[in-house]
């Protein structure tokens, strides 16, 4: 015989079989049985100020805990609200996890009025999601959980969504032992697509190696196949920091510089690690690769979407990498030499990072001197949280060094704005021992500005440091580039720090890199957020 449970408990329950210990996101009359649960199975609960907030906080938190996030919405418009952070957490392949309340199993499909009702939920989340199930009864519960978590733990992660009818919610039924995602073991690549790769690999006289987020896993194992090919290495936003970007093989994030695009050109193999090669990378249509392109991921479909694989190569990237390292070095041996590469790649690697600094020295003068001043007060595991702000993506994504300790969580791909905040407050929250730093401009701050009260409630150390531009400051520049009048860019002026004090934060502005530095040094041992204003010029 089972236990008889409420969905709303078996929901619970669930979770908790699989180690989930924190959700965010706000209550609501409709998903009440859900959170008259979540203490008594030892589940802490994040209050956000917006459901938007709470599923940047949970994408946050699963980046750098390597665990799922999970949001806790109610229905109709909450779910909606929280769309947008699904959307990114797709692009990004963030394991997210939203569960709400839906409309009850025997709802009309006609309209009723009944409170939050919306056509179809599940339709809007299969738009973002990688998949949104309705569950038919509360026995069903756990094993859609479990259908969440196999697909975290077997193939690329995407996020998902759970939909609770209503009257599931507080119905008691029978239920069994909870059922549990199985152990499974990452993929091996097939042997013989690692042989090809190797000897395509051990024939290069010009590597070069790119790394995308799929690559984190496999730091140390995609450095030393650098060192060992004599491969400079570039990553894309979300493989920043896999190699430490102060290695002599490393140009960072830069597949969007002239110059690095056209040297890619010019290789006569490049091995890309867990990576789309996408636009979203590259700024622009992906450019035509001359050599012969390696691809290696988790995802197959990767090898054919995007730039085409000449030789795929599909499993976990440190597993791939590991069996490519040991059979270009068994290769080597069985024909007796070692590959010698036409070019210094360390010399030839600082050649292309002084070609980049120079395309766009003149732009990017401007924040730096800041960046430097914020790098020298973090340690080398501290978390930086990046908006989709110029002072992210032409600052601090080519420009703030950081190496396998730290992480950098940006946006891409999908682009949302109001990322940086309240992901801060999710990477915080997983790990109250680290630094944290949330890394925006004032456009995209005002979009989630309202989680520095979830901060505030938190009082734990969280600098936010804000470049002030008085608008939508790309967007001002792309109207300026086609001849426009700039419209509709430019944002009335707000005293941010004081905004900061009014949640009960603190607040104060930065005119130079030393008061930059000054200010966040004190924030860091400062409780609740600090929000550190820099003014910028503006045309």
């Amino acid at each position: 015989m089972g236990e008889r449970l409420t969905g709303g408990e078996a929901l619970v329950r669930a979770l908790c079989g699989h180690a989930v210990t924190r959700v965010f996101g706000i209550p609501g009359t409709h998903n009440l049985e859900i959170y008259r649960h979540l203490s008594a199975y030892g589940i802490r609960h994040v209050l956000t100020r917006h459901e938007q907030g709470a599923g940047y906080a949970a994408d946050g938190y699963a980046r750098v805990t390597g665990r799922p996030g999970v949001v806790i919405t109610t229905t109709g418009p909450a779910l909606l609200n929280a769309a947008a952070a699904v959307g990114q957490a797709y692009s990004d392949s963030v394991p997210l996890l939203v569960v709400s309340p839906g409309m009850p199993l025997r709802h009309p499909r006609l309209a009723t009025g009944l409170l939050h009702e919306t056509r179809s939920q599940t339709e809007a989340l299969r738009g973002v999601a990688a998949f949104s199930h309705r569950v038919s009864s509360v026995a069903e519960i756990d094993a859609a959980v479990a259908r969440a978590f196999t697909l975290f733990r077997t193939g690329r992660p995407r996020p998902a969504h759970i939909e609770i009818p209503l009257d599931l919610l507080e119905a008691a039924e029978e239920t069994g032992p909870v059922r549990v995602t199985p152990p499974v073991a990452p993929p091996a690549p097939v042997p013989s697509a690692v042989r090809r790769a190797a000897e395509a690999l051990r024939e290069a006289r010009r590597p070069a190696l790119v790394l995308g987020g799929g690559a984190r896993g496999a730091a140390a194992e995609g450095l030393a196949l650098a060192e060992r090919l004599g491969a400079p290495v570039l990553t894309t936003a979300n493989g920043k920091g896999t190699v430490p970007e102060t290695h002599p093989l490393a140009l960072g994030v830069c597949l969007h510089s002239p110059s690095v695009r056209r040297w890619l050109t010019e290789r006569d193999t490049v091995l890309a690690v867990g990576t789309e090669l996408a636009e979203s990378d590259f700024w622009s249509a992906p450019p035509d690769l001359n050599g012969t392109l390696i691809r290696v991921d988790l995802d197959p479909d990767q090898m054919y979407a995007g730039l085409a694989a000449d030789i795929p190569v599909v499993g976990d990237a440190r597993l791939s990498l590991t069996a490519l390292l040991a059979a270009v070095d068994e290769g080597e041996g069985t024909h007796g030499h070692a590959r010698v590469p036409d070019e210094d790649p360390a010399r030839l690697a600082g050649e292309l990072r002084a070609a980049r600094n120079a395309e766009t020295a003149g732009r990017d003068a401007r924040w730096i001197p800041y960046l430097r001043a914020i790098r020298s007060v973090l340690p080398d595991d501290a978390v930086i949280t990046s908006d989709s702000a110029q002072c992210c993506y032409y600052g601090a994504l080519p420009h703030l060094p950081l190496g396998p300790a730290g992480r950098y969580l940006h946006p891409t791909g999908y682009g949302t704005l109001g990322y940086a905040l309240p992901a801060a407050i999710g990477a915080k929250a997983a790990c109250p021992g680290r630094e944290v730093v949330a890394l925006s401009g004032d456009g995209g701050l005002q979009f989630t500005v309202q989680e520095l009260a979830t901060a505030v409630q938190l009082q734990l150390p969280l600098p936010v440091v804000v470049f002030d531009n008085g608008g939508y400051g790309e967007i001002r520049d792309e109207m300026a580039a086609r001849g426009d009048t700039p419209t509709a860019v430019d944002l009335a002026p707000v005293d941010l720090p004081a905004l900061a004090r009014a949640y009960g934060g603190q607040g104060t502005h930065a005119y130079t890199p030393d008061e930059l530095s000054a200010a966040l040094a004190e924030a860091l041992r400062t409780p609740g957020p600090t929000l550190i204003a820099v003014p910028e010029e503006t045309p």
